[in-house]
């Protein structure tokens, strides 16, 4: 994970994009991170429960791109919509761009870092304290689930006596 890089806002296409042109940069992101799988059946529910905005002529822009990568990264440990309501506490205090580059950069210096000693700056704010807490979840999801996967030992079995 330490040679992972995230796309930053400005490095996600200038273009709008169709669905198959979303899954496809969705998962070329988070492939290296061993993140599920994103679908198109997914990325319409987020639509049909207002997780992000509806795309306009079917096609989808770069904040809905950065959504629908932060909700991938956060799904796994909380409900979509309370990945909503902190994207929403985060932006309403920073611009979407700078709220997602400031998460993504956290996150990539987080893995890139892993298993040295790091002391993160005390956060300002609550926003600040909550986008902390989020990386770390992210963070230890991902650690986690490599450690995992390298023990690969299948379980024992423990016979009762």
């Amino acid at each position: 994970m330490h040679g992972v890089k995230l796309p930053r806002w400005d490095d996600l296409p200038k273009f709008d994009l169709y669905m198959d042109q979303v899954t496809a940069l969705i998962n070329d992101v988070l492939g290296p991170l061993g993140i599920d799988t994103v679908t198109p059946a997914m990325i319409n529910n987020y639509v049909k429960h207002n997780v992000i905005m509806a795309p306009v002529k079917k096609k989808y822009q770069t904040m809905q791109l950065t959504d629908i990568l932060m909700i991938s990264l956060l799904k796994p440990m909380f409900q979509t919509d309370t990945v909503r309501s902190g994207i929403d506490q985060i932006t309403a205090g920073d611009y979407p761009k700078q709220a997602y580059d400031n998460f993504i950069g956290q996150l990539e210096d987080r893995l890139h870092h892993l298993g040295e000693d790091q002391v993160q700056p005390a956060p300002q704010n609550l926003n600040e304290k909550l986008m902390q807490v989020a990386v770390d979840t992210v963070v230890s999801r991902l650690q986690s689930e490599k450690l995992l996967r390298l023990i690969k030992r299948p379980l024992r079995k423990i016979e009762k006596k």
